[in-house]
């Protein structure tokens, strides 16, 4: 599903203009950036919880020339569904 697709399913489920689910989709998910640029976590009941994960820097290899290169470390974006969401999949 795309944004697009998204912003439709919402405006026709909630009854509101495609523009409004947009600008409410856009507002949730600045909302979910800028708390994950703090290091905060978000917990939606029933669905799951957005978080920040460290990852540890590494040796990878160059899958071209088979040369070892070093990986930095970084933060990355993670999201754990709930035991009700995942129940329903």
């Amino acid at each position: 599903m795309t944004k697009a697709e998204l912003i439709s399913k919402i405006a026709d489920d909630a009854g509101i203009t495609k523009v409004a689910a947009g600008t409410a989709l856009s507002s949730f998910m600045e909302a979910v950036e800028k708390t994950l640029k703090k290091g905060n976590k978000i917990t939606l009941t029933g669905f799951g919880t957005f978080s920040v994960s460290k990852r540890a820097a590494r040796k990878g290899r160059n899958p071209f020339t088979g040369e070892t290169i070093k990986i930095k470390a970084k933060k990355v974006a993670k999201f754990k569904a709930s035991k009700e969401l995942s129940g329903k999949l």
